[in-house]
């Protein structure tokens, strides 16, 4: 029997990378360290959407907060282009 090491970012803990294992455990630390930028830049984005948008809630900002750094090379580019959020729809 082989063993493996499996990786996951602390900020998504242990427990939740073990119920969630085809998208928070990682076989490399390089994809591991990807997941765990993506989840700073969502806590502060979420912290920005919590201050500047009145009345919104936590639990929105925070899934708000996800989808835009889970696809921030798309906001990156739209902010040039802005047509480009939407056209991935078409």
């Amino acid at each position: 029997m082989a063993v493996q090491a499996v990786y996951f970012s602390d900020r998504d803990g242990l427990d939740m990378a073990l119920k969630n294992p085809d998208t928070m455990l990682f076989t490399s630390k390089a994809e591991a360290d990807a997941r765990d930028k993506v989840l700073e830049l969502a806590e502060e984005i979420q912290v920005y959407l919590i201050r500047e948008v009145e009345g919104l809630g936590e639990d929105m900002a925070e899934k708000c907060a996800m989808a835009i750094a889970e696809d921030k090379d798309l906001f990156h580019k739209a902010l040039k282009k802005p047509g480009l959020l939407n056209a991935a729809q078409e």
